[in-house]
């Protein structure tokens, strides 16, 4: 479904990208890890167009979106949900009214259908009946789902999750997991996932691909990316201050 092909992106002499090859299947959930500035940001940009690379392809269900222009990328981008870091709530507006955004200004859904899409969207993720809330009223794991409602409200084909648990407590941290588990079976969502959190990358994946130095370096399931000996993988996973990898 999406398919990126040599891949090249440069900001100035910090050559990010380099030569990057990526397949991401239909209805799996795949995995990013590496470590903090290694581009998996930039990659994920690039998948919605919102970076266009120096060379290389990107290919979203058959279609070549390098070249496209903007009003074909607002179409493009559609097909994603986005659940950022840190919720990206809007603190002027109500919990139901954050869900709905996307739908007020990019259907012709009327106020009550809004209404009845953002209470499901919200039953989905566990806050039934908060729609009347302030974004200041929520724990750090509501905010995380609020923001997971607003990114399947449009029913998305794909959602990608910049760091889902980051910031959570191991049990919350949990939730989160099952909760996007449990969307990709529910809702036939492909996942994209980028995360530091190990536990949660062999949790949730069906792939894990690791990012070092601009490319590829590791692509399997869960079980292989803890039984791999490639150093570079080995030193990530366990954490170590010891290995190829350097601290900068």
């Amino acid at each position: 479904m999406i398919k990126i092909v040599d891949l090249h992106k440069s900001f100035g002499e910090n050559h990010v990208l380099n030569g990057l090859n990526l397949d991401v299947q239909r209805g799996e959930t795949m995995v990013i890890i590496g470590r903090s500035g290694c581009g998996k940001s930039v990659l994920v940009k690039h998948m919605i167009g919102l970076i266009r690379p120096d060379q290389g392809q990107i290919i979203v269900d058959g279609d070549e979106i390098t070249n496209h222009r903007e009003e074909e990328l607002f179409r493009l981008r559609r097909k994603f949900g986005m659940l950022f870091q840190s919720a990206a709530l809007l603190d002027s507006m109500t919990v139901g009214e954050n869900v709905g955004l996307g739908l007020r200004y990019h259907t012709s859904l009327d106020k009550e259908a809004i209404q009845e899409r953002v209470k499901s969207k919200l039953a989905l993720v566990g806050l039934s009946g908060m729609e009347c809330l302030e974004p200041a009223e929520l724990s750090g794991g509501m905010k995380k789902r609020v923001g997971l409602a607003r990114a399947i409200a449009m029913d998305p084909k794909y959602v990608i999750y910049d760091e889902p648990t980051t910031g959570l407590d191991p049990i919350m941290a949990d939730v989160i997991n099952e909760l996007i588990m449990r969307l990709q079976r529910e809702l036939s969502i492909t996942s994209i996932v980028v995360t530091h959190d190990i536990a949660s990358a062999t949790k949730i994946a069906d792939r894990i691909s690791m990012l070092h130095e601009g490319k590829i370096i590791f692509d399997g399931t869960a079980e292989d990316v803890l039984r791999s000996t490639n150093p570079i993988v080995e030193q990530f996973i366990k954490g170590s201050a010891t290995g190829p990898i350097k601290p900068v």
